[in-house]
């Protein structure tokens, strides 16, 4: 069950990957929970680095940094699980140190984005729906099904969006000073994330029809 509820990444077949595990694993810091709170570090520079583009001076860099914060959180995350599980680390509170850093991260990123563009409230929206993908995900598992990882709008895929519209945003505020590119990204995000949920509740509600047999 505990391939069941990790979600399916091909990153972690990479061999330099599995090589900086391998080396974390073996060390005694960070342990693999320190490393999901590093997550968390992470996230907050970045949104900090998101709202401080209301002043309007520096937007460029800001928004590459914040990207690369992005990047950083998700590389904690990947490492977190494979020092745990593949290098034999995990603890009786690991399901909770790979879980909630995770939901504040989002929260920490999606509040900050939306700030930049004077759009909080809808930062708002879109943290709930976020956090909602994560509920019905675990929520499948408590019903004795398979974790559900499916999109269109996932973890990875939220990032990805993020990351990428926090570059494009910067290319666009150098050129004309403007942020449609990032009110774009905040509609895709509430709108995916919503249709995750849909998704994920009815791809629960179908396996648990054929469990049963009906």
């Amino acid at each position: 069950m505990v391939e069941d509820n990790r979600r399916p990444l091909s990153v972690r077949s990479n061999s330099i990957i599995q090589k900086i595990a391998a080396y974390l694993a073996k060390r005694d810091f960070p342990s693999p929970n320190q490393i999901s709170i590093l997550s968390m570090v992470f996230a907050l520079v970045g949104a900090v680095l998101y709202v401080s583009v209301i002043t309007k001076t520096e937007v460029e860099w800001k928004l590459i940094l914040a990207a690369v914060c992005v990047q950083l959180r998700l590389l904690c995350n990947l490492f977190d699980g494979m020092v745990a599980v593949e290098g034999g680390k995990s603890s009786p509170v690991g399901g909770l140190y790979n879980e909630v850093p995770d939901r504040v991260a989002d929260t920490l990123f999606f509040l900050g984005f939306a700030y930049a563009i004077d759009a909080f409230v809808w930062g708002l929206v879109l943290s709930l729906f976020a956090m909602a993908t994560a509920y019905i995900r675990t929520l499948g598992g408590s019903l004795g099904l398979p974790q559900s990882f499916i999109g269109p709008m996932a973890k990875q895929h939220r990032m990805a969006l993020l990351t990428g519209a926090s570059i494009l945003a910067a290319g666009e505020w150098w050129l004309s000073q403007t942020f449609y590119v990032m009110y774009v990204s905040l509609g895709l995000l509430i709108i995916g994330s919503a249709t995750t949920c849909i998704t994920r509740l009815l791809a629960i509600a179908k396996a648990l029809n054929q469990l049963h047999g009906k």
